[in-house]
């Protein structure tokens, strides 16, 4: 149920009545944080419980999302529901970037102030072998003061990483595009458009996975590979996790525009997850730079 309307009246600000989505979310939020705390405490139970709370969360973000696009569909977003939408979008797309700057701020810190105190005088009287490189590694020798790390090789830039940073941009090209020829009414070029936005994101994701492959069996880069490790792992794998769920906003627009959704004057779900994916973009170009090549 929602807020009483007019028949055909548009209401000035769009009020939804009580319902089940907010705590059926909790529940399945209840699992997952349940479930991932037993799994890495070493009972086995916990990845199902994991398992289940996602897929619970799952059915009802889809179940949610839905209501809101019926929602929209039937008229009842005015435009003052989407410039709630818009600040919604542009502030959680904000505390996205604060959450990358955490992992950048780590990176900076230690290269910058961590490993060079290490190699200071007093330092050098604990653990005098200890050489204060970046990454964590030096040729021939493990540059972990308690000989803790395994000799790695560092990941450089050529040519998995440089493959998908064409691929990224190349998709916020596609996107851009298509979001030209929505505005413009051209449906089927919008459509089009679309789906090569969608292909490149997932080929993305082969080309990342193939890249932590070939950094595990090849390179013994590992999570645990010290300092280096950990923030190359951390960065390139939540910036991964967020182009899943980018690809995943993206491919549910292009469904949506096959069943006529979004118009050239109103359009802000499609509008918003090209937000994201442009954010996505540029995070990435970061990465590129500050991880691969510096």
């Amino acid at each position: 149920m929602s807020a009483a309307t007019h028949q055909g009246q548009t209401p000035y600000y769009f009020v939804p009545g009580p319902s089940r989505h907010p705590v059926m979310a909790a529940i399945g939020l209840f699992f997952v944080i349940l479930g991932a705390g037993q799994w890495i405490n070493g009972h086995s139970w916990g990845a199902y419980s994991l398992l289940f709370g996602l897929l619970w969360w799952a059915v009802v973000l889809f179940q949610w999302f839905g209501d809101a696009i019926r929602e929209s569909e039937n008229g009842l977003y005015s435009d003052r529901i989407d410039v709630s939408f818009r600040w919604s979008m542009s502030w959680f797309i904000f505390s996205e970037v604060m959450f990358f700057a955490a992992f950048f701020g780590a990176l900076y810190w230690a290269r910058v102030h961590a490993v060079p105190m290490l190699a200071n005088l007093d330092h050098q009287i604990l653990w005098p072998d200890f050489k204060a490189l970046w990454p964590s590694a030096a040729p021939g020798v493990t540059a972990s003061p308690a000989g803790t790390v395994e000799p790695f090789q560092t990941m450089g830039p050529f040519w998995l990483p440089t493959i998908n940073t064409a691929l990224l941009l190349s998709s916020g090209v596609t996107l851009t595009i298509a979001h030209h020829a929505l505005r413009e009414g051209h449906r089927a070029k919008t459509i089009a458009f679309m789906w090569v936005t969608v292909l490149l994101g997932l080929i993305f994701l082969f080309v990342q996975g193939y890249e932590y492959m070939h950094a595990y069996r090849d390179l013994n880069l590992k999570l645990s590979s010290g300092i280096y490790g950990s923030t190359f792992f951390m960065l390139t794998g939540f910036h991964g996790f967020h182009v899943f769920v980018g690809m995943l906003m993206l491919l549910f627009i292009t469904l949506r525009l096959h069943k006529g959704h979004f118009t050239p004057e109103r359009h802000f779900g499609f509008e918003g997850a090209a937000w994201y994916w442009h954010f996505v973009d540029v995070v990435w170009l970061g990465l590129y730079v500050v991880v691969y090549w510096m």
